[in-house]
C-alpha cells in the first residue's frame, strides 16, 4: 500500500509513519501538512497530490473536532462544521475525477468512506440549516457535532447517486466507528466527568484500532464491492436515520454547500 496523509500536526504524522513502516517496511508513507478547517490548505493539498500523479483507489475523509466553544476557521466558518464537513466535501471534489480515472485505468472499483457517527440520528429536520450551522447565534458542542457527522451521511447519498447516474466504478459510504478512545471523546467530556470516572469509562470503549476495523472493512472488503450510498457500523450494513435517508435533503446541502464552495474558490472577490 501507499498511504498518503494530509496532516495538521507534522510530528504526529511523522510518529504514524514510523509506527506503519516499522511494521511493513515496504509501504510507502506520503505527508503533506493540511488544516482540513481551510479551503486554501485543503485545495493546495489536492493541488500537490495530483502533482504527483499517482493513482487514487480509496479515500477515507477521517478528520474530525469536537468543540465546546465555539470558535471559527481562517474562512470565517465555525470550526467543526468546516473539518468535519466541508473540508471532506472540498476534497472529495477535487480528487472525485482522479478516482474516477484510476477506475477506469486499472479496473478495480474506488471506494470513498465518510466517517459519521451514531449521534447523527439527534438531529431534528427543523434545526438542520446549512447557513446556520456556517455562524451559529446559540452554539452548543454536542449539537454542532451531531449536525457535521448527519452532513458526512448525507454527502454519502448524494455523491452515490451522482456516481451511479455516471456508470463510474467508485462507490462512497458512510461508517460509524464507534465510542472511541481518541482527543475527541476526552475533549467532549471535559467537564463532565472526572478524570477518574472517564478512566474507568473509558475501558469500556473501543481503542483507536478497534474503531478503524470498520474503516478498513468498507474500504477493503470484497464482501461488499459495489454497495454504494449505505452506513456501516460493526462491519455491518446499519440503518441510519430517516432525515439522512432523504435524498432531497442530501442534494439540496450538496447544491448548497457547492454554492458556498464557489463563493470561497472561485468566484472574484467582490
Amino acid at each position: 500500500m501507499r498511504i498518503v496523509i494530509p496532516a495538521r500536526d507534522l510530528k504526529k504524522a511523522a510518529g504514524v509513519k514510523e509506527v506503519i513502516q516499522k511494521e511493513s517496511p515496504n509501504s510507502e508513507i506520503i505527508i503533506f501538512e493540511t488544516d482540513m478547517s481551510s479551503f486554501v490548505s485543503v485545495k493546495r493539498f489536492c493541488s500537490g497530490f495530483l502533482a504527483l500523479g499517482l493513482p487514487l483507489n480509496i479515500l477515507i475523509n477521517n478528520a474530525g473536532i469536537y468543540s465546546q466553544k465555539l470558535e471559527f476557521s481562517e474562512d470565517k466558518i465555525e470550526m467543526t462544521i468546516a473539518t468535519n464537513y466541508l473540508g471532506h466535501y472540498l476534497m472529495t471534489e477535487l480528487l472525485l475525477e482522479k478516482m474516477i480515472e484510476t477506475a477506469e485505468q486499472t479496473g478495480i472499483q474506488g471506494r470513498i468512506i465518510n466517517l459519521s457517527s451514531v449521534i447523527h440520528s439527534w438531529v431534528k429536520r427543523d434545526t438542520f440549516c446549512l447557513q446556520k450551522m456556517l455562524s451559529p447565534k446559540n452554539y452548543d458542542g454536542t449539537r454542532a457535532y451531531s449536525q457535521s457527522k448527519l452532513a458526512n451521511i448525507l454527502h454519502v447519498k448524494e455523491i452515490a447517486r451522482q456516481l451511479r447516474a455516471r456508470n463510474a466504478r467508485v462507490t462512497i459510504n458512510a461508517v460509524h466507528p464507534g465510542i472511541v478512545k481518541t482527543g475527541i471523546l476526552r475533549a467532549s467530556y471535559k467537564g463532565f466527568l472526572t478524570d477518574s470516572l472517564y478512566f474507568i469509562a473509558s475501558k469500556l470503549l473501543k481503542s483507536t484500532s478497534q474503531g478503524a476495523s470498520t474503516t478498513c472493512y468498507v474500504a477493503l472488503s470484497q464482501q461488499i464491492e459495489g454497495v454504494s450510498g449505505k452506513y456501516f457500523a460493526d462491519c455491518n450494513e446499519s440503518k441510519c436515520s430517516t432525515l439522512a435517508n432523504d435524498e432531497s435533503e442530501a442534494q439540496k446541502l450538496w447544491m448548497q454547500t457547492h454554492a458556498l464552495m464557489q463563493r470561497y474558490l472561485y468566484l472574484p472577490a467582490a
